[in-house]
């Protein structure tokens, strides 16, 4: 008996040695493998917009879960450690790793940068999604972005967004000259061919700027931010829709070396996650959106459509610009002749079954 146990004790006793040499082996080749990372996050957003600064604190914390805590991004609020409208030049110079922005806010370095967020009169969030992931948009906007040390991933969109707020009514084309009208990105070269006085601000700045009269109109996105930056309580007549974003796309960017310094899984974990911030942020939004609006109207907001020969007019200098960048900006046309011709094929399906089901449940749904 004896014998037999000092058998089975040096068996169990050798099992055990053999089991801590492959851990000893093993357990380099994971930390190997599975390096410990922490980033910095710099995002264009405040932290009262919990959908858009949301999203980059799901992200982060996705990122985290996926890789047990060894690679954790820390996401920064606009005005932490650049203002919001500084997130490119940060991400570009290492000031830090990674950013969340809207890329249309450095049209003035490139015009071609609106289509990474959204070209006046484009396309809407399911088309936007579908064209960067599968018509090629997103490679044509990294060769885009190689020029400033980044490489882009779609993280987040918020679908078609509000018009603004605008303290006087709008009758007619006559109603914009000389309005100051806070807008975002490339729309503004637009609306400037109308007579308007555009001015882009990050959003912690617009509210005021509206208070004191230095604005006359402001857009941002739609119900539910709107709300939470008090717009109604200084403009009353709520416009749409927002012609200059049908979809306005967010994108993770990333300094370019620091991308390629990563192991293969850590980018895959990086593209899954901006992929699941996507519709956590879109779907955020499609439920937070409807009450919203029912508030600000219960609280007196006025709901104007803009009128038709606004639509048109901008419809008609926004394809005027189009027209004139092509032929002096190569980026810009390779991007636009890619969008005009997904446009084309998409919007043609979509009236047929999306419009037809959309247009029918919208009239029936006061019969429920």
């Amino acid at each position: 008996m004896a014998q037999v146990s000092r058998r089975k004790f040096i068996h169990s006793a050798s099992v055990g040695a053999v089991g801590a040499a492959a851990a000893a082996v093993v357990s380099p080749a994971l930390a190997q493998s599975m390096p410990e990372i922490k980033w910095r996050l710099a995002a264009s957003w405040p932290k009262s917009l919990d959908t858009l600064f949301g999203g980059c604190e799901q992200f982060s914390k996705r990122m985290a879960e996926m890789t047990d805590n060894r690679f954790q991004i820390q996401p920064f609020a606009a005005g932490e450690i650049v203002p919001g409208l500084q997130v490119l030049d940060a991400v570009q110079n290492g000031t830090v790793e990674m950013g969340n922005t809207a890329l249309y806010y450095y049209w003035g370095k490139d015009p071609a940068m609106t289509f990474g967020t959204s070209l006046p009169f484009g396309l809407n969030g399911r088309q936007m999604n579908s064209w960067l992931r599968f018509g090629g948009g997103q490679e044509l906007l990294n060769d885009l972005l190689k020029n400033y040390n980044c490489i882009g991933i779609s993280a987040g969109n918020t679908g078609a967004q509000m018009g603004g707020w605008f303290r006087k009514e709008l009758k007619s084309v006559e109603d914009l000259k000389g309005l100051k009208f806070r807008i975002g990105g490339f729309a503004g070269s637009i609306v400037a061919k109308l007579g308007v006085v555009p001015q882009q601000l990050a959003a912690g700045d617009i509210y005021p700027a509206l208070e004191k009269g230095t604005l006359d109109a402001c857009e941002w996105v739609g119900p539910y931010d709107d709300e939470k930056l008090g717009f109604q309580k200084v403009a009353k007549y709520y416009y749409y829709p927002g012609w200059w974003e049908g979809s306005a796309q967010g994108h993770n960017i990333i300094n370019l070396a620091k991308w390629n310094e990563l192991p293969k899984h850590y980018q895959a974990a990086i593209t899954a996650a901006s992929g699941e911030t996507w519709g956590w942020v879109l779907g955020k939004y499609d439920h937070v959106n409807p009450g919203a609006l029912k508030r600000l109207i219960a609280g007196g907001a006025l709901l104007r459509a803009f009128p038709p020969d606004i639509m048109e007019a901008s419809y008609k200098a926004a394809n005027e610009i189009y027209a004139g960048l092509s032929q002096t900006n190569p980026h810009f046309k390779k991007l636009y002749d890619s969008l005009v011709a997904f446009r084309g094929d998409s919007f043609q399906w979509m009236q047929v079954a999306e419009l037809g089901f959309d247009s029918f449940m919208m009239r029936a749904r006061t019969r429920t």
